[in-house]
């Protein structure tokens, strides 16, 4: 009997991304590369203690004039952690998403939202159609949630700004937890550990997306 992938190696474990017994070696070569993993694999889970994000100079880091305190996060955590859920949850709901998609969906946002300071509005839809479908979900849960807010206080606090900021500190935790793999989920798992309600996410999560 051989691996599941290289037909050569004895296999060791079971891979249920590929539904059969594979070696160690394509396990650790292959994971979220050519195969999608499921969250709730443990050698995946094993793996992600090690996952190292790739490395970027500061000039590569987009959108670096603009500048996110951490007073700026606690004064916004409603904000940000209705755009964290809404994330996960268009993610979730869309086939095949990884954190690849969500980076170009936050891309997209953030030049969408970057024309409103210009005055003259201009909707930039990803050309992944992943990462469209995901962009009118968070599209639409930001603006339900400043309409909620307003019809609350009776005044609109939320910012296009702060909306803005919001999705590029989002940008950056996506930019420091990719992993790099092709098919890689690190970031959309780090997401579920923040949000454990939604289905299949670990029973135990930290509050906040505001990290130290």
């Amino acid at each position: 009997m051989a691996c599941a992938i290289c037909q050569i190696r004895r296999p060791r474990r079971y891979c249920p991304g590929v539904n059969g017994d594979i070696c160690s070696i394509c396990c650790g070569t292959e994971r979220e590369v050519t195969v999608s993993c499921p969250f709730d694999c443990p050698y995946l889970q094993e793996a992600r203690k090690h996952d190292r994000p790739l490395p970027l100079e500061e000039e590569q880091i987009p959108n670096r004039e603009i500048r996110i305190s951490e007073e700026f996060l606690e004064e916004h955590e409603a904000l940000l952690s209705a755009a964290g859920q809404a994330l996960l949850s268009a993610a979730s709901a869309t086939p095949g998403a990884v954190d690849f998609d969500i980076r170009d969906t936050l891309a997209a946002l953030i030049r969408t939202y970057r024309t409103l300071e210009s005055g003259l509005y201009y909707e930039s839809l990803p050309e992944n159609a992943v990462a469209a479908q995901i962009y009118r979900h968070l599209h639409e849960a930001l603006a339900a949630f400043r309409q909620q807010e307003t019809e609350e206080l009776g005044m609109a606090r939320t910012r296009d700004a702060d909306v803005l900021a919001m999705l590029v500190f989002l940008q950056r935790l996506e930019l420091d937890r990719n992993n790099g793999r092709r098919r890689g989920r690190a970031f959309l798992d780090f997401l579920r550990e923040i949000y454990p309600a939604f289905p299949g996410a670990p029973a135990a999560g930290s509050p906040s997306l505001i990290v130290g």
